[in-house]
């Protein structure tokens, strides 16, 4: 029998169980549990149900265990930047999403006290709005993190649920901003003049590390018992271990409700130049994951949802128009807005003729998306110097066939896609070791 891990990879629209095995020098997957996941507006803020999202993961790992009894190991990796806030070994709530806008009336209160350029030369973290560090200082001026005795990333805070054992992992604690890209430890600093809380932010583990078995209350409530181990629980992280790359330095795109575009490298980059281009240094297992993020599929996927129609029918769709106008994705209006449709159909008004139809409207953002695509590939060789000539798109982005042409034609490169489950598959290889 062969030895079978269970990854659980969770994303901001949905989440699965995906069992893994090696067979005659093979990983082969099996998907044993899918659920959905999304943010929730609730008081005019924009939060996680974090009790339903770790009630789906003890489910997930009940049908498991159904299927394979003998289940060697578990992980999970999850987005980044979100976190839990602990009191008496309970969470204090909301669990804030990123995408809500309680962090625009802090921003430049924290500049004031370091500004970016310096943040950017100590932790090579690019600016984003919703960067954990503005939310944790959004906390403490809301006063909640004067209550809270822990603070645990969403992940961490799922797998300490399992097994009882509280551990931070690197590669998601880079996202945070909090991380000093040299020493990859919090910086004591930051946390000084940001007037954080030192005792929430402890040293920080590598992936790979065992944590240990379930609790005993889990095992009884899932029917078994099995290992949790931490891998690199920032998904993208795990994806980019998942990606089987003949060029191994070759440029690669995550490409999921985020599309992260980037390079390993063995140092971080924090030169003004990078800083001036928004890229960022984020941890990865053994280097440097160099990206840029770019808003992806969530404004597909927000599309799709107005319009009751399957990703396979708008593709067709979009083959019906030559409507090619392009708007600014990463524009801050598409990060959460109330109709997507409308507000891409107000941004292209604002400068020329907007889209006539859905088709238009669809063939728009898939030219927009392999646009921004291309403008940042050439950015990342111009603030690199290097070259390069091919790019591998994994996720589930590289599913879509029109897209990926598309990015081929906009970035002017061999695009390979590898329309699997890179995240799952980058997850198993961590707790098998395999590299």
């Amino acid at each position: 029998m062969q030895e079978v891990f269970l990854a659980v990879d969770i994303g901001a629209s949905s989440g699965r169980h995906i069992a893994g095995w090696m067979q005659d020098g093979t990983l082969h997957t099996e998907e044993l549990y899918r659920f959905p996941n999304g943010v929730q507006r609730v008081d005019g803020h924009l939060i996680w149900d974090i009790d339903g999202l770790f009630h789906h993961v003890k489910e997930g790992l009940k049908a498991a265990l159904a299927r394979y009894p003998q289940i060697k190991s578990v992980s999970i990796d999850t987005w980044a930047v979100d976190y839990v806030l602990l009191k008496d070994s309970q969470p204090i709530y909301p669990v804030y999403a990123y995408r809500d806008s309680r962090t625009q009336d802090v921003l430049e209160e924290v500049h004031a006290r370091i500004p970016f350029e310096e943040l950017y030369a100590k932790t090579g973290i690019q600016f984003q709005p919703f960067n954990t560090i503005y939310q944790l200082y959004a906390d403490q001026k809301a006063g909640r993190l004067a209550q809270a005795e822990d603070f645990l990333m969403i992940p961490e805070y799922l797998l300490w649920k399992l097994c009882g054992v509280k551990a931070r992992e690197y590669t998601n604690a880079t996202s945070t901003g909090l991380v000093n890209a040299q020493t990859r430890e919090y910086d004591p600093e930051i946390l000084d003049r940001l007037g954080l809380p030192k005792a929430l932010f402890p040293r920080l583990t590598a992936p790979g590390t065992v944590l240990g078995p379930l609790t005993d209350q889990v095992a009884a409530e899932v029917g078994g018992q099995t290992t949790v181990v931490l891998c690199a629980t920032h998904d993208t992280a795990s994806a980019v271990e998942g990606i089987p790359m003949d060029q191994g330095d070759a440029p690669f795109l995550s490409s999921g409700t985020w599309s992260l575009l980037g390079i390993k490298l063995d140092k971080p980059v924090t030169t003004p130049a990078s800083c001036k281009a928004n890229f960022t240094n984020e941890g990865g297992v053994g280097y440097i994951r160099y990206l840029k993020n770019i808003m992806g599929l969530w404004i597909i996927q927000c599309i799709q949802k107005q319009l009751g129609i399957s990703f396979a029918e708008m593709v067709e769709l979009a083959k019906t128009s030559s409507y090619t106008r392009i708007f600014d994705v990463n524009d801050p209006r598409f990060s959460a807005p109330q109709d997507m449709r409308a507000e891409i159909c107000a941004a292209l008004a604002e400068t020329g003729e907007a889209p006539a139809t859905d088709a238009d409207l669809i063939n728009s953002t898939y030219h927009s998306l392999a646009h921004c695509y291309g403008e940042a590939y050439r950015e990342m060789e111009a603030v690199t110097g290097r070259h390069w000539d091919k790019l591998y798109i994994a996720g589930g982005g590289a599913k879509n066939a029109t897209l990926n042409q598309l990015t081929a034609h906009y970035t002017g490169k061999q695009v390979e896609a590898l329309p699997i489950e890179a995240t799952a598959i980058g997850n198993l290889k961590i707790q098998m070791n395999i590299r």
